[in-house]
């Protein structure tokens, strides 16, 4: 895989963290977790096919061997709030003197500066501070959080992870390590660029929330309820576009103009919409280019005939896992999903002793609260 040999340092935190460390493992780097001891990290549904070491970061000798690995390790990815690491002495001035190659990302919600910086927060607080909210949502109601989605991942995880393969490219000509500070407000802006840079100039904003063509302010581009309670996704922008959906609906130009009356338009859609089951307006609209696509849930997007024959997913026990992305044709990713979940200092007995710990080292760490390693429970 295109990132093996790759060492991994991932510390232990909520959602954007675990999936950068995912990326970068389902494309073949090692990632070590270091968990804090007797931490319950269950909600961590991406942590399959990484180590967990489990260190009470408070300790002088935890904080040795968070060194001591840095030394191996290629990357190190963080999520504290301003001044954390810095106070444990492992802030990147501390920890690139032990290693000068080393990338350091931080991933932060707010960024190390502002009047924010030291202020907790959540997907929903990064988007509304990125300016992004304010864009989802219908005419007259309040804007519309896209899940955990935009910021978490997007903005955060997939950007973070984005910074550290630029930075150890940049490694490969200079050989020199750097700091990655990706923020989930900023990285979220960034990916609006589109709009931030369009609003002005084209033609699909410029209007309210909810009256816009991209945002269910038309007809042509919106989401319809069918006979049996499903959705149909319509997104006929172009002319050529929007006459085979009309076909396809049965309507003519004179009846459903373009360019008409929305609100109006809209109701017609519906009404036409609920005529059919979702499947009888696939059988429809699935051979054409009306960009027309059924709106499918968790269980049926994995099943669907075109994601099958794409791979897109991998079927895990009794769910499934998306693939990792993009595919490379020689050093394609493999989903770690297959793996069992780790659990908090399943590694940590290993780890040390790769590191040259005696077996009565580690035991004696472990009485002492400096370390903790994984039981399994007797039943």
């Amino acid at each position: 895989m295109a990132l093996k040999g790759l060492k991994v340092l991932e510390f232990s935190g909520l959602l954007p963290v675990p999936f950068c460390g995912m990326v970068l493992a389902d494309f073949g780097a090692t990632v070590i977790r270091i968990d804090k001891v007797h931490s319950n990290t269950d909600l961590d549904c991406l942590s399959n096919g990484k180590r967990s070491l489990s260190l009470d970061l408070k300790q002088p000798e935890a904080i040795s061997i968070i060194k001591s690995l840095t030394r191996k390790s290629d990357v190190l990815i963080e999520p504290f709030r301003k001044g954390v690491m810095e106070k444990l002495g492992l802030g990147p001035d501390d920890l690139m003197k032990e290693n000068p190659k080393l990338v350091y990302a931080r991933l932060t919600g707010y960024g190390r500066n502002g009047p924010f910086s030291k202020n907790a927060g959540h997907d929903i607080n990064y988007v509304a501070l990125s300016g992004l909210l304010s864009a989802f949502g219908r005419y007259g109601e309040n804007p519309i959080p896209p899940v955990n989605v935009l910021a978490d991942i997007g903005g955060g995880g997939l950007t973070c992870a984005l910074g550290i393969l630029l930075a150890l490219i940049e490694k490969g000509k200079s050989g020199k390590g750097q700091v990655v500070d990706s923020t989930m407000v900023e990285g979220t802006a960034y990916l609006g660029s589109w709009i931030y840079r369009g609003q002005k100039i084209l033609p699909v904003w410029g209007n309210e929330r909810g009256r816009n063509v991209l945002d269910t302010g038309t007809h042509y581009y919106e989401v319809y309820k069918t006979k049996d309670g499903k959705y149909m996704s319509v997104g006929a922008l172009e002319s050529q576009f929007y006459q085979q959906l009309l076909e396809g609906l049965g309507l003519t130009e004179d009846e459903a103009p373009q360019f008409g009356d929305f609100d109006e338009l809209k109701k017609l859609f519906a009404r036409r919409f609920l005529e059919k089951t979702r499947d009888e307006w696939c059988e429809i609209f699935d051979s054409t280019d009306a960009c027309v696509a059924p709106v499918l849930n968790l269980n049926e997007a994995p099943v669907h005939p075109h994601n099958k024959q794409q791979n897109s997913f991998t079927e895990v026990d009794d769910f499934y896992a998306p693939n990792p992305h993009p595919k490379l044709s020689r050093t394609p990713g493999e989903t770690q999903a297959r793996k069992p979940a780790t659990q908090v200092g399943e590694h940590t007995r290993e780890i040390l002793i790769d590191l040259g710990y005696s077996s009565e080292e580690i035991t004696d760490l472990e009485n002492r609260g400096v370390i903790s390693c994984y039981k399994l429970s007797k039943l």
